[in-house]
């Protein structure tokens, strides 16, 4: 900011001096000329001399334009100044809101993995969370007095089978049911198979994950008693994930449930990843007064992680409306005003309302009309010069 202050301090010593060296006695409309401090803008007198403040000499004062707000500059002035404008047209804003977000599991693909049986768990084999795991892959060894019973009742059907069944077919339908007992109890076919060949008890069975994903919660631990259906890992799926971000209330009308979004995840350079926003928080967050979105992001090839920063950017909506750079626009407890072109070297602030507004652009609802000139490079260049020269709000007296 200190730095802005003494490049416009010094663009408008450099002004001055050009216009002292084109004209040494530049006059009024009533044919007045009056001289100012650069630096002491509210020292004003009819006669050239020095600021009693400082001792710097004075500079005449640039003409002001006729009516209220108006600035007039010379042609040595504009180019020295970078004064550049443009016609104003109707067109989109083009304006995306960006929120910033974080991927959180999808919850609706959790799986609760749950012991089938009472017994002691004599080894974990993921003890920590954010761990990923696939399908089949050994979790836990447990040993159960119930699953000794079942491999028991197995083997002896199996050897009544093998005896007897050619004799009396029921024999095999008992080891068929002995058979669907342990997988129902967590049993893979290969572990039922090998207890077959082998024939022998194994009183610690191990059993495996039933899906691929990531170890979200741990609530078991070794040598730990725990009845059957006690609830050992919690499994979050990684086929697709969730972003979450939060809106302020203002932001809630731009999106709704359905609608498509951009969504950007850091660390990787591929852009933007389509999404579609799947919830809104019907109410706001205690204390911070902010709203929830959930957008659904497809993850096939789980290279997206819970935990990760992202940012969803929210589409503007479509119109069209007279639009003007963003630097043209000067903001300031008043208000916001444009800088007009409103003839040879004259420039008029006008206070203008401002609409939706994107990096680039701004819509103007009112102030300014299709076609006016608006200044769109200098603009606090020109602001500065009129309280350099009047001392006084170029908004001065218009209703805000």
């Amino acid at each position: 900011m200190k730095r802005w202050i003494i490049n416009t301090l010094l663009m408008m010593l450099i002004i001055s001096t050009v216009a002292c060296s084109e004209q040494s006695h530049e006059e009024h409309a009533d044919g007045e000329t009056t001289y100012t401090c650069p630096m002491h803008p509210q020292i004003v007198q009819n006669e050239p001399g020095t600021c009693p403040i400082c001792g710097m000499d004075l500079v005449p004062v640039s003409q002001s334009g006729q009516n209220e707000g108006e600035l007039m500059l010379s042609e040595s002035q504009i180019a020295l100044g970078n004064i550049a404008v443009k016609r104003v047209k109707y067109g989109d804003v083009g304006s995306s809101t960006i929120l910033t977000g974080q991927l959180v599991l999808d919850e609706t693909q959790t799986d609760v993995v749950s012991s089938r049986a009472a017994g002691r768990i004599e080894r974990l084999h993921i003890k920590e969370t954010g761990q990923s795991i696939r399908k089949g892959q050994p979790l836990y060894e447990l040993y159960s007095e119930e699953l000794l019973t079942l491999q028991r009742e197995y083997l002896l059907a199996l050897r009544q089978n093998q005896e007897f069944g050619e004799e009396n077919p029921r024999f095999a339908s008992f080891l068929e049911a002995a058979k669907k007992k342990l997988l129902l109890y967590g049993l893979t076919e290969v572990q039922v198979r090998n207890l077959a060949s082998i024939e022998q008890l194994d009183a610690r069975v191990t059993f495996m994950a039933p899906s691929s994903g990531v170890i979200t919660e741990v609530a078991a631990a070794e040598g730990q008693y725990i009845p059957e259906g006690g609830v050992l890992y919690r499994l979050g799926k990684l086929g697709s994930i969730w972003v979450e971000a939060e809106l302020y209330p203002q932001e809630v009308a731009q999106v709704q449930a359905g609608d498509p979004v951009q969504v950007s995840v850091q660390g990787f350079a591929e852009g933007t990843v389509p999404a579609k926003v799947t919830f809104l928080s019907p109410e706001l967050r205690a204390g911070s007064q902010v709203a929830v979105l959930r957008a659904e992001l497809p993850n096939k090839e789980g290279q997206y992680l819970p935990g990760m920063q992202a940012n969803v950017l929210l589409p503007g909506k479509s119109g069209a409306a007279l639009t003007v750079p963003t630097d043209a626009v000067i903001r300031d407890e008043s208000g916001s005003h444009v800088w007009v072109q409103t003839g040879k070297g004259t420039f008029q602030a006008r206070m203008v309302t401002l609409g939706e507004e994107s990096f680039n652009n701004v819509a103007v609802l009112s102030g300014i009309r299709e076609n006016d000139k608006v200044v769109t490079s200098g603009a606090y260049l020109l602001y500065s010069e009129f309280v350099l020269k009047k001392g006084g709000d170029p908004m001065a007296g218009h209703n805000h």
